[in-house]
C-alpha cells in the first residue's frame, strides 16, 4: 500500500452546503479508487500569504490515505484541477 498526503483548498464565498458537498465528492473520488483514508482533518479557514485566484482566504483541508495503485491519486488530481470550488490542491507520496 502507498501512502499519500492530500491537502486543498476550497474558495471561502461558497456556502457550507456546497463546501461539504465539494469535500464529499472529493472523498468519494478516492473511496471510489479503493482508497483508505486514514486522517480527515478540516483546518478551517485562513488567510493566504498572497492573493490566489482573486481570494485572500480559504478552507484547507488534509487528508492521509493509503492506496494500492496510482490511479486514484491521478483521479483525483484531475478531478481537483477542473473543480471551480477548489483553489488549490497538493499530493506528496510518503514513501519518497
Amino acid at each position: 500500500m502507498k501512502k499519500y498526503e492530500i491537502m486543498f483548498i476550497v474558495r471561502p464565498d461558497i456556502e457550507e452546503d456546497a463546501r461539504k458537498n465539494t469535500v464529499k465528492s472529493l472523498e468519494k473520488v478516492l473511496t471510489d479508487n479503493n482508497a483508505t483514508i486514514t486522517l480527515s482533518k478540516e483546518l478551517g479557514q485562513k488567510e493566504f500569504a498572497y492573493v490566489i485566484k482573486k481570494f485572500k482566504s480559504g478552507y484547507y483541508y488534509l487528508y492521509n490515505i493509503e492506496i494500492s495503485d496510482d490511479a486514484g491519486v491521478k483521479e483525483f488530481d484531475r478531478i481537483a484541477g477542473i473543480d471551480e470550488n477548489i483553489v488549490r490542491h497538493l499530493i506528496l507520496n510518503l514513501e519518497k
